[in-house]
């Protein structure tokens, strides 16, 4: 997507600057603290399903790092034994593609690290041209992968009768399950999704010529 030459009033002001030389992209105080805090998490939860069962509770691995999934385990049975004794693959393949998803967020990172300049003294550096359209395809892709991969684990439970997390108190399923999960449909959204999305096709729409309808 080539930059712009200009910016318009209805550009999304969070995350798109405009500077004299054109389009610039600077990602938010809220999606780069997002980022810090949700990537090691990811991280966290996809070693210890592919390292099944040697992360799991009595495994060799469990202990320190993975103590907390002992109950989480018990919450969620996708992450207990029920399913791995079931050889249930579910969880797994979707923790493989966490695995992409963070590959895609940790390129965001580095293409507007590496490439980013200062526009304003002190503040964050801000990336333009190809590289920034790069990577704002990156951004937005991987927040994209984020909340279909939680919306399809909430699907599955549902079809599945609740099968993994039915047995739990409301209370308990609330606290220890919703809430955590519906981080990663919010967060991604609102940060992400909306605002990288809104540039994208304003870029898109600014780049492109308009048509004019022929009668």
């Amino acid at each position: 997507m080539p930059p712009p030459a200009s910016t318009s009033k209805n550009a999304p002001t969070a995350s798109a600057a405009a500077t004299t030389a054109g389009w610039s992209h600077t990602p938010t105080t809220g999606v780069l603290l997002w980022l810090a805090i949700s990537l090691p998490l990811v991280a966290w939860d996809t070693a210890y399903m592919l390292l099944r069962p040697h992360s799991m509770p009595g495994g060799a691995l469990h202990w320190p790092l993975w103590v907390p999934y002992k109950l989480y385990g018990e919450v969620d049975h996708m992450y207990g034994f029920k399913q791995w004794h079931l050889r249930n693959g579910f969880a797994a393949a979707q923790s493989v593609m966490n695995a992409v998803e963070t590959l895609l967020y940790l390129g965001y990172l580095w293409v507007w690290h590496r490439q980013g300049r200062e526009v304003v003294p002190g503040r964050k550096k801000a990336v333009s041209g190809r590289a920034g359209a790069v990577a704002v395809v990156l951004g937005f892709s991987a927040a994209v992968m984020t909340v279909s991969k939680t919306v399809l684990y909430w699907l599955n439970e549902y079809f599945s009768d609740f099968d993994n997390i039915g047995h739990n108190m409301l209370l308990d399923l609330v606290f220890l399950w919703i809430i955590p999960n519906g981080a990663w449909l919010v967060f991604p959204s609102m940060l992400m999704i909306y605002d990288m999305g809104a540039e994208i096709v304003d870029g898109l729409s600014r780049a492109s010529p308009q048509t004019v309808k022929m009668d």
